[in-house]
């Protein structure tokens, strides 16, 4: 027979700090991801550049040209 109250004893294991922590952990990438810093990383990463003035210059120009060909609605 299964045990009802198996997910309980799981989801015990987990500490409040380390909830606390995977909460954090989402939340900053979700940030970073709205303030374009991890779009920023995979540019950077992508074409094999440091981060300066000129490659955050390029990145928001590229930024720019792909909004403007996307599709506008209504």
């Amino acid at each position: 027979m299964k045990d009802s109250t198996s997910h309980v004893r799981i989801a015990t294991l987990v500490s409040p700090v380390e909830r606390l922590r995977s909460c954090a952990q989402i939340f900053f990438a979700t940030l970073h991801e709205i303030f374009d810093e991890s779009a920023y990383a995979r540019f950077l990463e992508q074409k094999q550049l440091v981060s300066s003035r000129a490659a955050y210059a390029a990145f928001r120009q590229e930024n720019e040209a792909a909004k403007a060909r996307r599709p506008k609605c209504c």
